[in-house]
């Protein structure tokens, strides 16, 4: 069966969102198509103000509305320690724990030479550069456990470890081949707790 024009084309727009496929997008666009215009609208304007007014933090490359993220303009956090993530999204699991209290620094993807990504396409100079100008004691390698993870941390470490800066990674708990993001709390907790010199 056709669908009208419109809708046809929010189904094509939520379809290309990851984890939606035909059958949730058609669930979204009908759940949308279903309410009052107001609650539709201020979906549209919450998308509208997100690429509108965030950026990435200066510093950390964390997602932010200023020109530092929440976490690196708080005075409350322990700037001797750094954990590197691979994407904005992996931060949030791990402050949830509440087990880390420090900095945290985004590479924008991890090591990958089948998909064509090298050390060059990612922040790896501003991690190094960070670690030159700020006095740091640890840095905590924290990205995912799968072969682009795992070879993106014995990267760093080879890089980092001359510069006398300790580094660590999160200790077992987190499932090899999984995603940070889907990790539950207690589980990641103890695998930062439990974070072990590489």
């Amino acid at each position: 069966m056709q669908s009208a024009p419109a809708i046809q084309k929010l189904l094509d727009e939520l379809e290309r969102l990851p984890g939606i496929g035909p059958k949730s997008a058609q669930r979204v666009a009908y759940f949308i198509l279903n309410q009052d215009k107001g609650q539709a609208l201020r979906l549209a304007d919450a998308i509208r103000e997100v690429k509108d007014t965030v950026r990435f933090c200066s510093r950390c490359f964390n997602y932010a509305q200023d020109e530092l993220c929440e976490i690196c303009a708080s005075p409350r956090r322990d700037t001797r320690m750094i954990c590197v993530v691979s994407e904005p999204r992996d931060i949030p699991p791990i402050e949830r724990t509440g087990a880390f209290d420090g900095l945290y620094h985004v590479l924008g993807g991890a090591l990958s030479p089948m998909d064509g990504v090298g050390p060059e396409d990612l922040r790896i100079a501003e991690l190094m550069a960070r670690l030159g100008a700020e006095e740091v004691d640890e840095v905590v390698l924290a990205t995912n456990p799968n072969i682009e993870g795992e070879t993106t941390a014995a990267y760093l470490a080879r890089l980092i470890k001359p510069l006398g800066v300790t580094v660590t990674r999160p200790a077992s708990g987190l499932p090899v081949g999984g995603d940070l993001e889907f990790a539950d709390e207690v589980t990641l907790g103890r695998a930062i707790e439990g974070r072990r010199e590489v």
